[in-house]
């Protein structure tokens, strides 16, 4: 009979990693690092010295704006330098999304960026979960939030000049959306959490109103 094993604990933690050396590859607005290290194995002893190359970058926020009133969700559209050779369109249509500053918490950062992203403040404001978009090859850690919004004067174009921004607001209803997401056109993490989150909660959360 196999061994049942709990998940709830980590049988590994970072004490059971020696970092070897790390040099930095590259330095410009996000960095490359080769990182050397040796980590314990499942049948136990120690691993070689394994090298990896890791994206660094600030931690980030994502925050699903929807209109509970309304049923309405509100998705930001900009060009992505990340999807340039996309088959479709390099212009992604996402929740609004920004990078936690020095001394900012993920809250102050999903409050920050609605404004400047889609002109909007936020009315409430649920934290969903706090993920890693591809462990393997970058150490950035997302946190995603619901925010809850008035939509009704929501649209246009936003964004900030100084940081090369041009930022289309979209208001759609929560069906459209979900068509969207069916056919493949929301096809980033931040949008595929956030929409399954909202797609169980959604009762619940127009049950407040």
């Amino acid at each position: 009979m196999a061994e049942r094993i709990s998940l709830d604990t980590p049988r590994f933690t970072a004490t059971d990693i020696e970092r070897t050396g790390t040099e930095c590859l590259y330095q410009g607005f996000f960095s490359l690092e080769q990182r050397h290290l040796r980590h314990r194995l499942f049948e136990g002893g120690w691993s070689d010295v394994v090298t990896r190359e890791v994206h660094v970058r600030r931690d980030a926020v994502g925050v699903l704006l929807y209109d509970v009133e309304r049923d309405r969700v509100v998705l930001v559209e900009q060009v992505r330098a990340g999807a340039l050779d996309d088959p479709l369109s390099p212009w992604k249509l996402e929740p609004v999304a920004g990078l936690i500053e020095p001394g900012e918490n993920p809250a102050d950062v999903a409050y920050r960026e609605t404004v400047e992203e889609a002109g909007c403040e936020i009315l409430e404001l649920i934290e969903l979960h706090t993920y890693y978009p591809s462990p393997g090859a970058c150490d950035e850690r997302v946190t995603m939030f619901c925010g809850l919004v008035d939509s009704c004067r929501l649209g246009g174009v936003h964004g900030l000049d100084e940081e090369n921004e041009d930022i289309l607001v979209h208001v759609l209803s929560f069906a459209q959306a979900w068509e969207l997401l069916e056919a493949g056109r929301l096809d980033n993490a931040m949008c595929l959490i956030a929409f399954y989150w909202l797609a169980r909660e959604r009762a619940s959360l127009r049950a407040r109103r």
